[in-house]
């Protein structure tokens, strides 16, 4: 038929749950705003406010662009693979620089306190989900933006790398909920259990990296929202040499 003419529009409900994935995100950046300036002092870089660029880091990097970064396959559908590629990895590079900042800060403002670093369970799983994050980004770089990569070890290794892209958005809220209950207790231990309004919002908080997962979540699982593979992508799965693209995909049965 015509040039991809009837599957253009995008499935119905992405949109929607784009839009949603959208606005949780910006809550959650507002929410972590709100909760750092009106009740921890704000945040600054030298000063004993340092601490607080971590979990603003953390948010921002780890989850919001984190996410983003996944929903990419999805939101840009009828876009040339190599540019949505290339989109993928550099929000995910930016998500790791971002969060660098925030590890930093954390290790800076703990070694002008005298706290001991990297014995709770919460630096445990946020450690290991930078650096497994680290090394999914190399990976991922290696696999599907240079050009070495054979064309079966990238559809070898492509499962794996969309497990562990999951798995490690899911490791990343984890730790975030895990950071916000240490804050909590170090910061208003006596008065969080009566319902003060910081532990109400911190909370809050909480319930919205949960939601904003799930939407996430649900938008990468369904299966008729995956990115319909392009006519050249279709012939390039089928004969991995340069074809034209007024070639014929041929059947189509990969």
């Amino acid at each position: 038929g015509m040039d991809g003419a009837p599957p253009a529009a995008s499935p119905a409900g992405l949109s929607a749950y784009v839009a949603v994935s959208q606005l949780l995100g910006l809550t959650l950046l507002a929410t972590t705003g709100t909760w750092l300036g009106r009740y921890r002092g704000g945040v600054a870089w030298h000063s004993p406010l340092q601490f607080n660029v971590h979990p603003l880091c953390m948010v921002l990097g780890m989850v919001f662009l984190q996410g983003d970064a996944l929903l990419v396959y999805r939101v840009f559908r009828h876009e040339a693979k190599r540019s949505t590629k290339a989109l993928h990895a550099l929000l995910h590079g930016l998500a790791l620089i971002i969060a660098l900042i925030g590890i930093v800060a954390v290790f800076e403002s703990h070694r002008t306190k005298g706290i001991p670093d990297m014995y709770s369970l919460h630096s445990w799983c946020g450690m290991a989900a930078f650096v497994l994050y680290l090394l999914q980004w190399l990976l991922g770089c290696g696999f599907f933006l240079l050009p070495g990569a054979s064309f079966s070890l990238r559809s070898q290794y492509k499962p794996q790398h969309v497990f562990f892209g999951i798995a490690l958005f899911v490791l990343s809220i984890a730790a975030c909920l895990l950071g916000i209950t240490e804050m909590l207790l170090f910061n208003i231990r006596d008065s969080y259990s009566h319902f003060v309004p910081e532990g109400v919002l911190a909370n809050t908080l909480g319930v919205l990296l949960v939601a904003f997962g799930l939407v996430v979540g649900y938008i990468l699982t369904r299966d008729n929202w995956k990115r319909p593979p392009l006519a050249e992508e279709m012939a390039l799965s089928m004969d991995f040499k340069t074809l034209t693209e007024s070639e014929s995909p041929g059947a189509g049965s990969q």
